[in-house]
C-alpha cells in the first residue's frame, strides 16, 4: 500500500516526468531553455511573493517559526564546513580544479528548500507548513548561498573577488523576501485585508508548487563531466548527513511538532536548483553542478521518505 509521503512523491515525479517530456519534445517548437527562465522570473517575482505574503498574513508565528532559520543557518555552516574539510582531504590526492570545488561544496552543502522543501511541507502537514519552508529558506538558506557564493568565488571561482556590498543589495533586492516582511508586517500590525484580496493571494500562491516542480523537470538534463565521481561525497553529506545535522540542531534548539519535522526534512532536500545560477555567476563548474542537481534529486526520492520517517 502507498504511503501518504510516497504519493506525495509520486505526484511531484509525474510533473517532473512532464516537464522533462516537454523539454524533449519541444511541443509547438517552444524553446525550454528559453521558456524555463520566463517561467522562473514570474514564480519568483510575482507569485512566490503572493504565497509569502498570504501565508504569512494567515499564520500564526510562534518561536518555533522564529527558531527555524535559526537551524538552517547552523546546519548550513555546519555542513559547508564538513564538506570543505572532506574536499581538502580529498584534494591532497586527486587534483580537483578550483571551479570544480567550488560547484561541489555548493552542491554539498544548499538543498532545493522552497522549489522541492516547500510542496513537500505542504503536503505533508498542509498550507500552514508554508512558513517553514519560506523561513528556512528567505532568512538563513538564501542569505547564505550569496555571502559563502561570493566568499568563494574570491578563492575557486573564475571571476575573483565580489563586493560584499552587491551581495547585500542582491540579498535585500529578492522579491520573495520583501513578501515575507509584508505578510508580517500586516499580521504584526492587525492590518484587515479584504477576504477577496487574500483570496486572490492565495490564487497566486497555488501556482507556486505545480510550477517549481514543473520546472525542475524542464532543467532536467545529463552533463558529461569528467570528474563526475568527485560527486559522491558532495551527494552523502547532502543527503544524509545534513538532515541528521538539521534534526539535532532543531532539536537541540527545543524545537517540537511540526518545526522540528520540518528543519529535518528541509536539510533532506536535494541540491538547490538556483546553484547552477551560482555557479555561471561566480565562475563554478556548472557541469558538475548540474549533474549534482539530476543526482540528488533522482535519489531524493528514495533518502527523503526514509527522513520523513524519523520525524513520525
Amino acid at each position: 500500500m502507498i504511503s501518504s509521503v510516497q504519493e506525495i512523491l509520486l505526484r511531484f515525479a509525474v510533473i517532473i516526468l512532464l516537464g522533462v517530456i516537454f523539454r524533449h519534445l519541444k511541443i509547438r517548437g517552444l524553446d525550454t531553455d528559453s521558456v524555463r527562465p520566463t517561467l522562473n522570473a514570474l514564480v519568483f517575482n510575482l507569485f512566490l511573493p503572493a504565497l509569502c505574503i498570504e501565508a504569512l498574513y494567515s499564520s500564526t508565528i510562534d518561536l518555533d517559526t522564529m527558531l527555524v532559520p535559526v537551524a538552517a543557518g547552523l546546519t548550513t555552516i555546519i555542513t559547508m564546513t564538513i564538506a570543505l574539510t572532506v574536499y581538502a582531504i580529498i584534494g591532497s590526492s586527486i587534483t580537483i580544479s578550483r571551479q570544480e570545488k567550488g560547484a561541489l561544496l555548493i552542491s554539498a552543502t544548499f538543498g532545493n528548500v522552497v522549489y522541492l522543501g516547500l510542496p513537500v511541507l505542504t503536503g505533508l502537514y498542509g498550507d500552514g507548513a508554508a512558513k517553514y519552508a519560506l523561513f528556512y529558506d528567505l532568512f538563513a538558506a538564501t542569505p547564505l548561498l550569496w555571502f559563502i557564493s561570493a566568499s568563494l568565488a574570491a578563492r575557486y571561482g573564475e571571476i575573483g573577488r565580489v563586493a560584499m556590498r552587491d551581495t547585500f543589495k542582491t540579498i535585500a533586492s529578492l522579491p520573495p523576501v520583501w513578501g515575507i516582511l509584508i505578510g508580517i508586517a500586516l499580521k504584526s500590525a492587525n492590518v484587515v485585508i479584504p477576504e477577496f484580496l487574500v483570496k486572490s493571494l492565495g490564487m497566486l500562491g497555488s501556482l507556486v508548487v505545480p510550477l517549481m516542480i514543473f520546472s525542475l523537470g524542464l532543467s532536467f538534463s545529463l552533463p558529461k563531466v569528467r570528474h563526475a565521481s568527485l560527486l559522491i561525497p558532495a551527494i552523502m553529506i547532502k543527503l544524509a548527513i545534513a538532515p541528521f545535522i538539521a534534526f539535532t540542531i532543531a532539536n537541540l534548539l527545543g524545537m517540537k511538532g511540526h518545526a522540528l519535522a520540518s528543519c529535518m526534512i528541509e536539510g533532506a532536500m536535494p541540491t538547490m536548483v538556483l546553484s547552477l545560477l551560482i555557479a555561471s555567476r561566480f565562475g563554478f563548474d556548472e557541469s558538475l553542478s548540474a549533474l549534482a542537481i539530476v543526482l540528488t534529486t533522482v535519489l531524493s526520492f528514495f533518502t527523503l521518505p526514509i527522513a520523513i520517517s524519523m520525524t513520525t
